[in-house]
């Protein structure tokens, strides 16, 4: 732990966060001295699933952090204030909200359950608003307030509009929030990104819903995305607001383009709504 480091002794609370992209975020957080409270439904193991809300909070403190799991549904209004007053109580105040809890489910239109629908607005749309309208109060008394939302680009090519449109809906709707809370917010020092891996990320979702281990080695590791988010949280509130990050950007902007350490043995496989670089 570095404690000259900016993200020592902040607190970030973040929307899921037992295993993936979001626990490399909150380890990441971690190794620099950052508070981490954990709003997640993982409190007993799932056999389809690694990690626990538990075990994300022990890796969290491995790391170097302090940690606080609280087990709830961040669909629901009272458990997602319960995570809030658990936060403020136990670390004094909030400094970055984290949008990271999120559903997928990729069939066609015809094809998917409508609870499936809801589910996924439920999640990124109603989880996203919830989380951040209850962090807002505390966030504008942060010295470097920052709301983070993991949601691509908005990418209005036929292509990706088509793809998916549920799914689309749904993590549009999460970077649109995100947009409008950095116009809304600019004049209170509240910064409000985006984020969004280039290329798939080896998690459990892509190995269990994108194509399995061919999937996986045409993926990076959750912590180019972790590097990142660490990067823009330490940014200037004021100045670094209102954008749609891709992770490759974020570490270019910081020096970093050697990207061999973050794995991808065959050829990368570009992420959801993100275009190929034009040669």
């Amino acid at each position: 732990m570095t404690s000259s480091h900016p993200l020592a002794g902040r607190t970030m609370i973040m929307s899921g966060g037992s295993r993936g992209i979001g626990l490399a975020i909150a380890v990441a957080a971690a190794k620099q001295g950052a508070n981490i409270v954990l709003l997640a439904k993982t409190d007993v193991p799932d056999p389809r699933l690694p990690g626990t809300i538990h075990t994300a909070a022990a890796e969290i403190e491995a790391a170097g952090g302090q940690a606080l799991a609280v087990v709830g549904d961040v669909r629901d209004e009272a458990s997602v204030a319960d995570a809030v007053a658990q936060a403020v109580e136990r670390f004094g105040g909030i400094d970055y909200c984290v949008n990271n809890a999120s559903a997928i489910a990729l069939a066609s239109t015809e094809e998917l359950p409508i609870k499936r629908f809801d589910l996924m607005q439920q999640i990124q749309l109603r989880g996203t608003y919830l989380l951040s309208s209850a962090c807002l109060p505390h966030l504008r008394k942060s010295e470097n307030a920052h709301i983070l939302s993991l949601s691509p680009p908005l990418n209005l090519d036929p292509k990706w509009l088509g793809s998916h449109p549920a799914y689309m809906l749904a993590k549009y709707g999460m970077s649109l929030l995100t947009l409008g809370w950095a116009a809304e917010y600019a004049e209170h020092g509240v910064a409000a990104n985006c984020l969004w891996p280039q290329t798939l990320i080896a998690t459990a979702a892509v190995q269990n819903l994108l194509g399995g281990d061919d999937a996986i080695a045409k993926a990076r590791t959750p912590e180019i995305v972790a590097d990142a988010a660490v990067a823009i949280l330490t940014k200037d509130a004021r100045t670094t607001t209102g954008n749609t990050f891709l992770d490759v950007d974020v570490l270019a902007a910081e020096g970093i383009t050697d990207l061999s350490g973050y794995g991808g043995s065959g050829e990368l496989e570009y992420d959801i709504f993100v275009d190929p670089p034009q040669n």
